[in-house]
């Protein structure tokens, strides 16, 4: 054995999130099966593909034994697309993206002012339709910033402008609203356990808000970054002469910002904030998964700063460390020091880029790269 290896490792759990751009994550837990499997064929793994409530949440949950349905919602630009949620029993998981994500939108094509979240309204009606009455909500990588308005007007919410019309829809039209009803809102979301599954913890407007921090991300300009958080701003205050202070505390509270300010919508009836992948462990089954390993792999296409702020590898390697369990990580690249991986419980990453220095390579050929990477970490944490 060789870097220190863990001894009389019989089981190994492959928990990692997709490398966004080239594989799912459930591709990822096979190739990583596969390079382990080159070294060590007999080697019992356990793959368990993890998300943080972004895109990729609903494969995840399909993956952990949940049913896929798929439905027709409007997309972020107002046409039909396919959308699917995953169902297990009364639990639904409900991925924003689906419906209203930026992998939706035409390549090159951005709509930060007019994209609009009522196609997740529609899918979140969907999963009460099916019978559920537990709803984990994720919401991340959305093509929107409308503060989750569309969503509410599909459930049944009124926001109208000066002369008793609905609004547009997208964040920019909410600069002309004039008054809001919540009360149409679809009643069976006031007896559902809501519970919204975020990895980013900012307010609805400000310096960051979501338009200022992940506005540009969608295509917004400086100027259209300003329009959309005046919008906000403009909707909070109608809100709140709608239905009193409540609706501007939780423009401040964490995760109201969530996907383009779709957590505020869904805070607004009654959901609970719980950081994305911590929820998401619970809901795939990870603490049994991880009673039953001896290694943990995990990982993402960058491992980066972000990943520490609540990303899927970060929250599996804090459960893994908290069970005394060993954790080394997989990725396209990796822009963390030793010394941030070690305090976020990982032991070693290793990155695709050590084999395949070019960006665009790397990428490409992340299948192949990924075998031979697992199969370096076989060698030296389990031969």
């Amino acid at each position: 054995m060789t870097d220190g290896a863990v001894t009389e490792v019989a089981r190994v759990l492959v928990a990692a999130d997709k490398f966004k751009g080239s594989l799912t994550a459930v591709q990822v837990a096979e190739r990583v099966t596969a390079g382990l499997r080159r070294v060590v064929p007999e080697l019992d793994v356990e793959t368990l593909p993890v998300a943080d409530g972004g895109d990729g949440t609903v494969a995840a949950a399909v993956a952990a034994g949940f049913e896929r349905r798929e439905v027709t919602v409007t997309g972020p630009l107002g046409e039909p697309v396919k959308a699917a949620f995953a169902l297990r029993g009364t639990t639904a998981v409900v991925e924003m993206a689906e419906a209203s994500g930026l992998q939706l939108l035409p390549a090159g094509v951005f709509a930060a002012l007019t994209a609009t979240t009522y196609g997740s309204g529609e899918l979140l009606r969907a999963a009460l339709d099916a019978g559920a009455t537990s709803i984990v909500f994720g919401v991340g990588g959305s093509a929107t910033t409308d503060g989750g308005a569309g969503m509410l007007a599909a459930l049944g919410a009124r926001f109208l402008d000066a002369d008793g019309e609905p609004v547009g829809p997208g964040g920019a039209a909410l600069a002309g609203l004039a008054s809001a009803d919540l009360s149409g809102v679809d009643p069976r979301f006031f007896d559902v356990d809501l519970v919204l599954a975020s990895d980013v913890d900012n307010p609805l407007t400000g310096p960051k808000g979501c338009a200022a921090v992940y506005g540009p991300q969608k295509g917004a300009s400086p100027e259209d970054v300003e329009t959309l958080d005046s919008a906000l701003a403009h909707y909070a205050r109608v809100l709140e002469k709608a239905i009193g202070s409540r609706a501007a505390e939780l423009a401040a509270s964490p995760g109201a910002g969530g996907a383009g300010g779709i957590g505020y919508g869904a805070l607004l009836i009654g959901a609970s904030f719980r950081p994305g992948i911590e929820l998401m462990l619970e809901v795939l089954g990870f603490a049994p998964a991880l009673e039953r390993a001896t290694l943990v792999i995990t990982g993402e296409g960058s491992l980066d700063e972000q990943t520490l702020h609540g990303k899927a590898p970060a929250g599996v390697a804090a459960a893994a460390r908290a069970a005394g369990k060993e954790v080394v990580a997989v990725c396209g690249r990796l822009a963390l020091a030793p010394e941030a991986l070690g305090a976020a419980g990982i032991r070693r990453a290793y990155p695709l880029t050590e084999l395949e220095p070019e960006p665009a390579k790397s990428m490409a050929n992340a299948g192949p790269l990924l075998e031979q990477v697992a199969a370096n970490i076989a060698r030296d944490f389990l031969a």
